[in-house]
């Protein structure tokens, strides 16, 4: 793995984060603590502009949820299942268990789990999928999306930019794990706050 962050940080520019990005939010499993952090680590430096960095993986990560949103929209739970219970989805980490883990945090928390859901590494690449499934609305799909996803990458390029004024290189990746697993834990419990007041809300005007 630090050789895949050695490698970010030599080839990284603004297209190359937004395919990564793209792949990360797909099926594919691809951390984006090895792309945006090792990104950011390089605007930091004055190579890149964090700012275009956080907007070429927020691009790059709605595409490929849109990727999800579309095969599921179109094709259907049995094809989804078809392609998580296949060698290619094993190869990729998926599994028949976890869409459904997906799908039930969908139909528990509707469409604002599609932001939400962005922000906690167990759901991010698979909340797309829900979305297509139960026919969310498109427009609103990708405001969520965008949304979450600009959030994430914003706190990993935060993590990236501040780490490079004390953490040398072969250092970064052990770091940005430590700081994207504690915020992580913090979203995850904000987002089930938000879900939470949202819900009695809406039980209150009815």
């Amino acid at each position: 793995m630090e050789s895949l962050v050695e490698f970010c940080l030599e080839n990284l520019n603004y297209w190359t984060v937004s395919f990564f990005m793209m792949i990360e939010s797909s099926f594919i499993p691809f951390p984006s603590e090895v792309v945006v952090p090792p990104a950011a680590y390089k605007a930091a430096a004055g190579e890149l502009n964090v700012f275009l960095v956080v907007l070429a993986a927020t691009l790059g990560a709605t595409v490929g949820a849109i990727i999800n949103y579309g095969l599921a929209y179109f094709l259907g739970r049995p094809f989804i299942y078809y392609i998580v219970n296949s060698r290619f989805g094993r190869m990729c980490l998926l599994s028949q268990d976890k869409v459904e883990v997906a799908e039930r945090y969908f139909e528990e928390h509707g469409a604002l789990s599609t932001m939400v859901g962005r922000l906690m590494p167990a759901v991010r690449q698979l909340i797309s999928i829900p979305a297509g499934l139960f026919k969310m609305n498109f427009f609103m799909f990708l405001l969520y999306t965008a949304i979450g996803a600009g959030l994430w990458n914003s706190v990993l390029a935060a993590i990236g930019y501040y780490l490079h004024s004390f953490i040398p290189q072969e250092e970064l990746l052990v770091k940005v794990k430590e700081y994207s697993h504690v915020i992580s834990l913090i979203f995850f419990l904000l987002g089930g706050a938000v879900i939470a007041y949202v819900i009695y809300k809406t039980k209150k005007k009815n």
